[in-house]
C-alpha cells in the first residue's frame, strides 16, 4: 500500500501534485491508517473511522456513488460495527455512505449506526428536495456532468445539536463545535486527547470556496474565525474534507493560518471598498488576493477563485443591487443585444469583434461581445461559431473547476446550435476527450 503520509509530505513540500490523489488511486487501496487507530478512507469527500471498544466513529461518509466501496473497504478492516457517525455539513458528497452500515445493521439484528449532525441539515435536505431541478442543473454545468442527477432520498442525522456537543464513543473522547463557512451548517471534529483535528471543508487544499457563483450564499468572514479557532488548537494531525492529511503541528497552524489570512485580506477590502461607495464592479476589479499566498500548494485557485469571493461577501452585506441603476430593471438581456447589434452593424459583426478581441488576448470582453452576437441572433451560425470558440479558450486558460464548469457549458450549448445535436452530447464526447470542437 503506498504511504500516504509521505505522499502528503511531498504535496506539501511542492514535490508531488494533488492530481494524483484525486485520481482516486489511494481510495482504491482502501483503508490508510495514519496513526494508531486512525483509518482515513481518501474518497473524493474523505472520510475518517476511529476504532474504538464501542464500535467505529466515522467522521463524514461520503458520496452515494461510493457507498458499497467505503463499506467493502472498512469491512476488509475490521467487523466492527459502526456506532457513530457525523456529517461535517450536508453537501452530497459528505451524507451518502452510511446506507450499507444501516442495512448490515438491520441484517444481524443490530442497533442501526447514530447519526449526528447540526440542527441546520435537516433543513438543508428539506431545501435540496425542493429545489432538486435546479441542483441537478447547476451541477451539471459545474462538474460537466450531464448525466448527473440530484438524489431525492436522504439519510436524516438521528440527533442534532446546536452550538456545540461532547461524545464518548468507546474510549474516544470527540468535541462538536458549529460555525459557518462554505455552508451554515458546518461541523468540525476536535479530539483534544489525540490531537487530532477533523475540519470538514474549512480547508480542502485548495483556495476556499465562499464564493461558488451557483450555490447559496456562504460566509467568508465566519470561516476566517473558525480557522483562526482551529489554529490555536494545537492539533498535531489535520484531516481535511477534501485533499491529503497534514501532518504536524507547525504545518496544521500554518496552513490554517494561511487560509484565515486569505479570507480575511478578500473580506475587509470588499467591505471598506462597500464602505467608501464603490459599485460592484469597482470592487470585482480592484480586490485582489496576495500573490505569495495564492502560491501556496493548498491556496491554488482549482476549485473557487478570489474574485467570486469578492462578490460572495458583497451579496452578504449589499445585496444584488451592483450599483448600476441601468440594472436596477433592466431590458431583456436579447433586447439590449439587438440594439447593441443595430448600432454595430448587426450580430456578425458582433461575433467578428469577439473574435478579433480573443486574438488579442481580452478574455473578458471576447466573452462580452461573442454572448451579445448569440442572444442578438439566437439562431444564427456566425454568431454560435464565435460564441463556441471564445468560451472554449475561456474555458482552457481558466483555473478553476467553477469557471471551466460555466464556460464549458456555453460552448457546449453554441456546439449544439451549430449542428442540432444535444448539448449534452458534446458534453459527454469533450469529456471522454472526443470532442469535435475544433478551436
Amino acid at each position: 500500500m503506498t504511504d500516504l503520509l509521505d505522499y502528503a509530505d511531498k504535496v506539501w513540500r511542492g514535490e508531488a501534485e494533488t492530481r494524483v490523489y484525486h485520481s482516486g488511486v489511494f481510495r482504491r487501496e482502501g483503508l490508510h491508517e495514519l496513526a494508531d487507530g486512525v483509518w482515513m478512507w481518501p474518497a473524493f469527500g474523505n472520510v475518517y473511522l476511529f476504532p474504538t471498544r464501542d464500535g467505529l466513529f466515522c467522521f463524514d461518509t461520503g458520496e452515494r456513488r461510493t457507498a458499497a466501496d467505503l463499506f467493502d473497504a472498512t469491512r476488509a478492516r475490521t467487523d466492527a460495527r459502526l456506532h457513530t457517525a457525523v456529517y461535517s455539513h450536508g453537501h452530497i458528497d459528505h451524507v451518502f455512505g452510511v446506507g450499507p452500515f444501516d442495512a448490515e445493521a438491520e441484517e444481524r439484528g443490530l442497533r442501526r449506526p447514530a447519526v449526528l449532525a447540526h440542527e441546520n441539515t435537516p433543513p438543508r435536505f428539506q431545501r435540496y428536495d425542493r429545489t432538486r431541478g435546479y441542483n441537478t442543473v447547476i451541477n451539471q454545468r459545474q462538474f460537466q456532468s450531464p448525466g448527473f442527477r440530484w438524489p431525492s432520498e436522504y439519510r436524516y442525522p438521528d440527533l442534532t445539536y446546536r452550538d456545540a456537543t461532547t461524545l464518548r464513543v468507546g474510549d474516544l473522547d470527540v468535541r462538536l463545535r458549529h460555525a459557518r463557512g462554505e455552508t451554515d451548517d458546518a461541523t468540525i471534529a476536535w479530539l483534544p486527547e489525540r490531537k487530532i483535528l477533523c475540519c470538514g471543508d474549512f480547508f480542502i487544499w485548495s483556495s476556499p470556496n465562499p464564493g461558488n457563483p451557483q450555490k447559496v450564499q456562504r460566509y467568508a468572514a465566519e470561516w476566517a474565525q473558525a480557522l483562526r479557532w482551529m489554529a490555536g488548537l494545537g492539533a498535531e494531525l489535520l484531516l481535511p474534507g477534501h485533499g491529503v492529511p497534514i501532518a504536524g503541528a507547525d504545518r496544521v497552524r500554518t496552513a490554517l493560518s494561511d487560509t484565515a489570512e486569505f479570507l480575511e485580506i478578500l473580506h475587509n477590502q470588499t467591505v471598506d471598498a462597500m464602505n467608501a461607495g464603490a459599485t460592484l464592479d469597482e470592487v470585482v476589479h480592484s480586490v485582489t488576493a496576495p500573490a505569495e499566498l495564492l502560491a501556496k500548494p493548498y491556496l491554488k485557485p482549482s476549485y473557487d477563485e478570489p474574485e467570486f469571493v469578492v462578490r460572495n461577501v458583497w451579496r452578504l452585506y449589499g445585496g444584488w443591487y451592483d450599483g448600476n441603476p441601468a440594472n436596477l430593471k433592466p431590458a431583456p438581456r436579447a433586447d439590449l443585444s439587438r440594439e447593441i447589434a443595430s448600432l454595430a452593424g448587426g450580430a456578425d459583426r458582433l461575433a467578428e469583434r469577439a473574435r478579433e478581441l480573443l486574438a488579442a488576448g481580452e478574455h473578458r470582453l471576447a466573452g462580452h461581445f461573442a454572448q451579445l452576437a448569440a442572444d442578438a441572433e439566437p439562431t444564427g451560425e456566425i454568431a454560435h461559431t464565435a460564441r463556441a470558440e471564445v468560451f472554449t479558450a475561456l474555458e482552457k486558460a481558466a483555473t478553476s473547476t467553477m469557471a471551466k464548469g460555466v464556460y464549458a457549458w456555453a460552448a457546449a450549448e453554441s456546439q449544439a446550435a451549430l449542428d442540432g445535436a444535444d448539448r449534452d452530447e458534446h458534453l459527454r464526447l469533450r469529456a471522454a476527450g472526443r470532442t469535435r470542437w475544433a478551436f
